[in-house]
């Protein structure tokens, strides 16, 4: 009997029906090519990219961490042909990368992360397999694409817990430094080159200075909007104090672009918290500081006060 209720599990883990032979895939990616830009070129090149790119996120384990099917983290790789040469095969394009995070006892998600990238310049041919060694890396698509996997699985943790994604985020700077060879996207992984590539986000994530910063993911997520089902006032007032590392963040290093990036595509949820809401103290405390990190919002901020 014995032996045969043991048979009956092994034969459920090849099946893949016990939980530990699961795989741990960390990303729920919806993957999108553009190709507009593009004309009189065939279209299966980029079906197979998209494809390709669609199983290389997905199924892929990036960490050591276990994740349930519905604790996958939702994200978008939107990519926009601007140029193809189809002799060389080589792409350029823009990528924009969104992340987002369900809010507890809530059907709302929210937008933890999302940048737009214009130095995305690879090779690709069609049934090409797309591989990547963190130790060795030797392409350009795959570099970039596994960069953005670990910096939105890095601010994804740092949103459940304290500093939670340091190791993510470090195998993404990790990657910045091994990627100083490529020629092609060369120019976003570059220190100084430009603060807003991919090598000064991470790079400032993981500076001392911008401590503060990181915390107040934590604060802004687990502590504001995950209260805010069961008591709104708790989890604005949580929300508000994230708002002052935010400040500190700043303080810290001006010329960072972490704290405009977060009011960037935080702007439209942060009016929705405070409008109607907060005292009057609050909100011209809140709007001056939003108009010093990110000014060109400033029509965006002004709607707090209604």
């Amino acid at each position: 009997m014995q032996k045969t209720v043991l048979i009956f599990l092994c034969a459920l883990c090849v099946l893949g029906f016990v939980p530990l032979m699961t795989k741990a895939q960390e990303l729920d990616a919806r993957v999108t090519i553009n190709h507009q830009q593009v004309q009189g070129t065939s279209t299966a090149v980029f079906d197979n990219l998209k494809q390709s790119l669609s199983e290389f996120i997905n199924d892929r384990q990036w960490t050591n961490l276990q994740f349930r099917r519905s604790e996958r983290i939702s994200c978008s790789f939107n990519l926009t042909i601007q140029k193809f040469d189809e002799t060389d095969h080589r792409f350029e394009g823009v990528l924009t990368v969104t992340a987002t995070r369900p809010v507890f006892n809530s059907s709302y998600t929210t937008t933890m992360f999302s940048t737009r990238d214009g130095q995305c310049v690879f090779r690709f041919q069609e049934f090409d397999k797309l591989e990547f060694r963190a130790d060795n890396i030797d392409n350009d698509l795959t570099a970039i694409i596994a960069y953005y996997a670990y910096l939105i699985i890095g601010f994804d943790l740092d949103t459940m817990s304290p500093k939670g994604g340091t190791d993510a985020l470090q195998t993404a700077l990790d990657i910045c430094n091994n990627a100083q060879s490529l020629s092609l996207s060369a120019k976003g992984w570059k220190p100084f080159d430009d603060g807003k590539n991919r090598h000064a986000i991470v790079s400032d994530c993981l500076d001392g200075a911008m401590e503060p910063f990181r915390l107040m993911q934590y604060k802004y997520h687990r502590e504001g909007l995950d209260v805010m089902a069961e008591n709104s006032e708790r989890g604005r007032v949580g929300i508000t104090e994230a708002f002052d590392l935010l400040a500190k963040a700043r303080e810290n290093k001006s010329m960072s672009m972490l704290p405009q990036l977060f009011c960037e595509y935080k702007a439209d949820e942060i009016v929705n918290i405070y409008k109607g809401k907060a005292t009057q103290k609050e909100k011209d405390t809140l709007i001056l500081l939003l108009g010093k990190i990110n000014a060109s919002k400033n029509s965006t901020w002004s709607r707090i006060r209604n």
